[in-house]
C-alpha cells in the first residue's frame, strides 16, 4: 500500500454493528472497544462516511472504526443501506455485524430491564411484540447485506464476546494487558488494583546506609531484595496464582489486570519485586506486561 492509499483510508477497517434492539449491541460495542476499536454509538447514518474521513485525517489516524447503529437513528434502514453502498466504494475494509434473537428472548430481556421497545409506540396496538415485529421487518434488507449474522438467543455474554473476538480481534486480540505497579502503603493503596501483593515481610534496604538512597531499579538494591529468604519462593508461588487468575480472566473475557506490589515507602522492595514479577510474567503466553513505579522519587 502506497502513501496515497494510506491517506485515502486504505488502511482503515470499518465495522457497522447493527441489529435488533435487545440482541446485544451494547455488549458488542464494549467488546470492540476492548479490542482497540474506536467505537461510536448511535451515529446518524448520514454522518458515517464523514466520520471515516475524519478518522483518516486525524493524527494519528484511526485504523479501526466501529459504528453501532439501531432504530434510534431515524430514518434508519434506508439510509443505512445507502451508507453501506457508499462505504463499499471507499478504500476501506468494511464489514457489517448483525445481531438478532428470537421474539421470546427479546421480550424477556425487555421485561427484565423494564424498558419499552423503541418502535413499540409506533405499532397499532402498542405492544412489545408489535414493536419487535416492526423492527424485524424494517431491518430485513440490512440483515441481508450483513457479513456476519449472530443469533444471541442462547448465547451467554462470554460466548458472544468470543464470537466477536474471533471475527474482529485480529492478531493479539486475546492478550491480557497486565500492569504491575509498585507502591508504598504509607501513600495509600492504588485505587485501580485488582490484586495486591504485600512484600513488607522482606528486610527493608532503607535501614542499610549504603542502599538507603538507591531504588529497587538499581542492581545493588535488587540483588539484596531478591536474595532475602522467601523472596524467590514468594515470586514462584504468586506466579502460579496469577496463571490460574489469568486463565479465568480469559474465560470471562476480561482483558485488563492491575497487580499492585507494595512495601512501606514504594522505593526499594516493591520496586525490585515488581520488576522481577513482570520479568516472569513476560515469559507467559498471551500477556502484554508493563511496569509502573508510582511512588519512586516521592520521598
Amino acid at each position: 500500500m502506497n502513501d496515497q492509499q494510506e491517506r485515502d483510508g486504505g488502511g482503515m477497517e470499518v465495522a457497522l454493528v447493527t441489529g435488533l434492539s435487545g440482541a446485544g449491541l451494547s455488549t458488542a460495542a464494549k467488546v470492540l472497544e476492548d479490542l482497540g476499536w474506536y467505537v461510536v454509538d448511535n451515529l446518524p447514518p448520514e454522518l458515517i462516511t464523514r466520520m471515516v474521513d475524519l478518522g483518516v485525517e486525524s493524527d494519528p489516524p484511526i485504523r479501526r472504526l466501529a459504528v453501532v447503529l439501531d432504530v434510534r437513528s431515524r430514518p434508519f434502514s434506508g439510509d443505512l443501506v445507502r451508507v453501506i453502498d457508499a462505504l463499499e466504494q471507499m478504500p476501506v475494509q468494511m464489514r457489517v455485524l448483525y445481531l438478532e434473537a428470537n421474539d421470546s428472548v427479546l421480550i424477556r430481556r425487555f421485561e427484565h430491564v423494564r424498558r419499552s421497545h423503541p418502535l413499540q409506540s409506533d405499532s397499532k396496538e402498542g405492544t412489545l411484540s408489535d414493536g419487535i415485529a416492526a423492527e424485524r421487518a424494517k431491518l430485513a434488507h440490512v440483515k441481508a447485506a450483513a457479513d456476519l449474522v449472530v443469533d444471541t438467543s442462547s448465547l451467554a455474554v462470554r460466548e458472544l464476546r468470543e464470537k466477536i473476538e474471533t471475527a474482529f480481534g485480529g492478531e493479539g486480540s486475546s492478550e491480557i494487558q497486565v500492569t504491575v505497579q509498585s507502591f508504598g502503603f504509607k501513600h495509600g493503596l492504588p485505587m485501580d488494583a485488582d490484586m495486591v501483593c504485600d512484600v513488607r515481610f522482606l528486610p527493608n534496604p532503607h535501614w542499610i546506609p549504603e542502599l538507603r538512597e538507591h531504588t529497587g531499579l538499581e542492581d545493588a538494591v535488587r540483588d539484596y531484595v531478591l536474595s532475602r529468604d522467601g523472596a524467590e519462593e514468594y515470586l514462584d508461588t504468586y506466579l502460579r496464582l496469577l496463571e490460574l487468575t489469568t486463565a479465568g480472566y480469559r474465560r470471562e473475557g476480561k482483558r485488563y489486570m492491575t497487580i499492585a506490589v507494595g512495601c512501606t515507602g514504594g522505593k526499594h522492595r516493591s520496586v525490585a519485586m515488581s520488576e522481577a514479577l513482570a520479568a516472569l510474567l513476560r515469559k507467559e503466553d498471551g500477556l502484554a506486561v508493563r511496569v509502573v513505579h508510582r511512588d519512586v522519587g516521592r520521598e
